[in-house]
């Protein structure tokens, strides 16, 4: 059984030079799709010797997901993120689980980990992913980018797990957030989603607060210490952000006009 692995990524060259010659040890193949990097990310990924492509970087990052999936020859196909990483036994067992046949994809947990420490509550742990499947079983709706694969037949659970480092400093983390809520406003706008004094309260207090009280409280986010805090708290703030873009493109203005001086 031949095993293609994917991967999109933008300005990723600092993990994929850590997590591509791990994946080229286990994929028969390693495709990657390169969203308009601004650094040496298809260059990496070139040097180390997968298959590279140019894309667009659309929004909806699971439009480039099955570009890459399109492009495998594999038997299976295990979609990976550049800031995920991988170890030997959880490479193993995928390998026999290909050999075994008896699924057409199967899910793993995952460990989070926000700026180094490992989230073991506040709902973040086991963040069960399906990303394994048997290659014509699988595919994306791509309509929403946090959207589950559509899998035709049978989901079996793999025993090991994999981490997800998604958010190495605080930096970074408003970045992800900027990029993810302009993406969801326009979600919410396509949805017939409009300002109204309704929705004021409804993702503007209410969305927000029980989002933090139900991660931070109800979830036990408390007992993982101010990562836990802030990944609680930024869960409720970004329906709030997603909102105000909302309310931003539907009234036309730019909150603040942007200026340049030294």
């Amino acid at each position: 059984m031949k095993l293609s692995i994917t991967c999109i990524g933008h300005n990723e060259a600092y993990h994929l030079e850590e997590l591509l010659p791990e994946l080229l040890k286990w994929g028969d193949e390693v495709i990657y799709v390169d969203c308009e990097s601004d650094d040496n990310s298809f260059e990496v990924a070139e040097r180390l010797g997968c298959k590279a492509y140019r894309r667009p970087n659309n929004m909806n990052l699971n439009v480039n997901k099955s570009f890459a999936m399109d492009q495998t020859t594999g038997d299976w196909i295990f979609y990976v993120d550049p800031d995920e990483r991988f170890d030997e036994s959880l490479m193993k067992e995928v390998r026999q689980k290909m050999e075994q046949e008896e699924h057409v994809a199967y899910k793993l947990k995952r460990k989070n980990h926000f700026f180094g420490h490992w989230l073991k509550y506040g709902g973040q742990f086991p963040d069960t992913q399906l990303r394994i499947f048997k290659k014509g079983k699988g595919q994306f709706p791509n309509q929403h980018v946090h959207e589950s694969l559509k899998i035709d037949g049978s989901v079996g659970y793999l025993e090991n797990t994999m981490s997800h480092y998604p958010y190495l400093t605080i930096s970074q983390f408003l970045k992800k957030m900027d990029f993810y809520s302009s993406f969801e406003a326009d979600f919410l706008y396509k949805k017939g989603v409009r300002p109204s004094l309704a929705n004021h309260f409804k993702y503007l207090f209410w969305k927000p607060k029980m989002r933090f009280f139900r991660r931070y409280f109800l979830k036990g986010g408390f007992r993982d210490g101010i990562p836990g805090f802030f990944a609680a708290l930024f869960d409720g703030i970004g329906w709030s952000l997603r909102y105000l873009k909302l309310w931003e493109k539907c009234s036309g203005k730019v909150l603040v006009k942007e200026t340049h001086s030294k």
